[in-house]
């Protein structure tokens, strides 16, 4: 069979200085294959290395933002060897996400269930169509959703958390907004407007102050007050060191146009 006429698992376009990509296997509702997260795992690494992006939008085609794993691919594969790979594999992925350069913004629509749930909080930002719904569902066939749960438990109340794992029901875009796990869920026929004004906003600030303030607050994760102020204190001593900074400071206090930012 000829391949070369196969779409991509993972589709990637960009705008200005704003990078998309697109998980595509609409019909399985962007289920995680292992060839699904390779391919993702390649397009993240392409991006964190383009200094002419910015910010990151992560959606997904169809009817569906993420389904979580692939479930058949799973059972084809029961041994245990080949479902450590996979889920190292997967975190591999979501750290890749935490530790890039650019902010994330995931761009929600349909389900984003257990995986797919891990990946919107695994991101940055994220915005829902309010008709999305999210649910880390593995309990219900008797699979913690263990994974999901290291993102989760960071961006959610405790409380909040445990009902998703333990109760495995969905949760609606309205309510993901008032527990911290999205940003906002707006109208659906809306929602790559409010995309595209998220990532514009993000992709006119400096690359150099994105980047230091994405890895800042990764670091302030866990950290003591005073452990904190003192990487915070010792951040900015070093911000105001760049390049972007000083001129930034310096558009301000001369009452000129903010300049335009040079490239990471």
């Amino acid at each position: 069979m000829d391949t070369s006429l196969e779409e991509p698992l993972v589709v990637r376009s960009t705008r200005s200085r704003v990078a998309t990509l697109l998980l595509n296997r609409p019909a399985q509702f962007n289920a995680l294959s292992s060839a699904m997260l390779s391919a993702l795992q390649n397009e993240l690494e392409a991006v964190a290395a383009d200094p002419a992006v910015h910010v990151l939008v992560l959606g997904g085609k169809g009817r569906a933002f993420c389904a979580g794993h692939d479930l058949r691919e799973m059972q084809a594969n029961p041994d245990a060897l080949w479902q450590r790979a996979l889920f190292d594999q997967c975190s591999r992925v979501m750290l890749t996400l935490a530790e890039m350069p650019q902010p994330v913004i995931a761009r929600v629509h349909g389900v984003a269930t257990a995986a797919g749930c891990q990946l919107v909080a695994a991101c940055d930002l994220a915005i829902a169509g309010c008709s999305a719904r999210f649910a880390t569902s593995g309990v219900n066939l008797s699979l913690f959703c263990s994974t999901p749960a290291v993102p989760l438990t960071r961006v959610i109340a405790p409380k909040h958390a445990a009902e998703m794992l333990f109760t495995g029901e969905f949760v609606d875009a309205e309510r993901a907004a008032q527990w911290g796990l999205i940003n906002r869920c707006v109208d659906d026929n809306a929602l790559d407007d409010h995309i595209q004004a998220m990532a514009d906003t993000l992709a006119s600030k400096s690359s150099s102050a994105l980047t230091s303030g994405k890895q800042l607050l990764r670091n302030l994760h866990g950290a003591t007050l005073s452990d904190a102020y003192a990487v915070a204190s010792e951040n900015m001593a070093r911000d105001t060191q760049s390049a972007d900074a000083r001129a930034g400071i310096s558009a301000f206090l001369n009452k000129r146009t903010m300049p335009q930012w040079s490239e990471r």
